[in-house]
């Protein structure tokens, strides 16, 4: 049998949430920088998001990140991150799945019990300190872009909510940060369609009221994902979230359009974005931990390791410390005769 397409992946999940990771198959990528890389694909070759995002290969939870020859001298390896809706610039489960993928299988020059990577992003290079027994990657450490607050205690007009009172943050993506209480929400699973709906409306709300644009590139602009959050179910955590990844397009007038996935993790780039915010608020300081849980109770330690400042902006360097699991290895085909050859969506789970 003749296929058009052959992609080779590993599949992973960090703390819950699913990242595949692309390894062959895939042509050449022009750019000079991850970042041209990232706009190629979108602009491009975006057939390949929907192939491995939507059904039959993917499902609205899931990630994929596509490896990449690094563009900067000393990086091992590149990568792109594809989601539902969008190219994030940086994702913390996507980079933990990532790293996993490249120990595990042997990708990468691996040492034990400490194994030293720099990987290149779309929003820059992230230093990765990974440990490792007996082959296998029990947890990865990165340390972060900068992350900063942007927007502290503004308030945003949400209809059918009012007004609520928000933070808006740069972690490697723009979120908007809310109570979870103010919504009457204990952040656990069986609030997850509930939580869905409120977060997409916040983030359009946002999106309309609080426009951002990162100051060294202007081109990552706007709210694209939202976290409530609350107390911590476990007493040996700090704060408990719910990320909300946008899985259709939000459209006010149109309510079925309101869709979104919980991010299954403690999110990465999330729990950056909320130490910032705490830092700017003199609530956490540099070299504590921040045990950050996630929808399923598990948990990401984040720690501010230094300040500095991004165009003009006072910022903090974060490192997160999570672990991934590899659950399988496929070989993605496409069939010259299949009627979908860029997958599909139905509305019974998609908008």
């Amino acid at each position: 049998m003749r296929f058009e397409r052959m992609i080779t992946a590993v599949d992973v999940h960090a703390c819950g949430e699913p990242g595949r990771v692309i390894t062959a198959g895939l042509p050449h990528v022009p750019g000079d920088t991850m970042f041209a890389k990232l706009e190629h694909l979108r602009h491009h070759e975006d057939w390949l998001r929907r192939l491995m995002l939507r059904e039959p290969r993917g499902y609205p939870a899931l990630c994929c990140n596509v490896l990449l020859p690094p563009t900067v001298p000393g990086a091992h390896a590149g990568y792109v991150i594809m989601e539902q809706v969008e190219y994030p610039p940086m994702s913390g489960s996507n980079t933990i799945c990532v790293v996993t993928a490249l120990i595990e299988t042997g990708l990468v020059r691996v040492t034990e019990p400490v194994t030293e990577l720099l990987l290149e992003t779309p929003a820059g290079l992230v230093a990765i300190t990974a440990a490792v027994r007996d082959g296998r990657c029990e947890s990865v450490t990165f340390r972060n872009v900068p992350a900063f607050a942007e927007h502290l205690g503004a308030t945003i007009e949400v209809p059918q909510l009012g007004t609520v009172t928000v933070d808006v943050a740069w972690g490697g993506m723009w979120y908007v940060l809310a109570e979870a209480a103010r919504f009457g929400f204990a952040l656990t699973p069986d609030e997850g369609a509930d939580i869905t709906r409120v977060t997409e409306m916040l983030k359009a709300a946002a999106r309309e009221q609080l426009p951002v644009a990162h100051p060294e590139n202007p081109e990552i602009r706007d709210v694209t994902i939202g976290q409530l959050y609350g107390p911590p179910h476990a007493a040996t955590s700090t704060r408990r979230n719910a990320v909300t990844v946008s899985s259709g397009a939000f459209d006010w007038d149109r309510p079925a359009t309101w869709t979104g996935v919980l991010d299954r993790s403690p999110c990465g780039t999330g729990t950056c974005a909320a130490m910032a915010v705490l830092h700017a608020r003199g609530q956490l300081r540099l070299g504590e931990d921040f045990v950050h849980e996630s929808i399923l109770g598990t948990v990401f330690t984040g720690r501010l390791v230094e300040e500095t400042a991004v165009g003009g902006r006072r910022a903090v360097v974060p490192t997160i410390t999570g672990t991934g699991w590899i659950t399988g290895f496929a070989q993605y085909v496409v069939d010259p005769t299949d009627p979908f050859p860029e997958g599909f969506t139905v509305g019974d789970l998609w908008a």
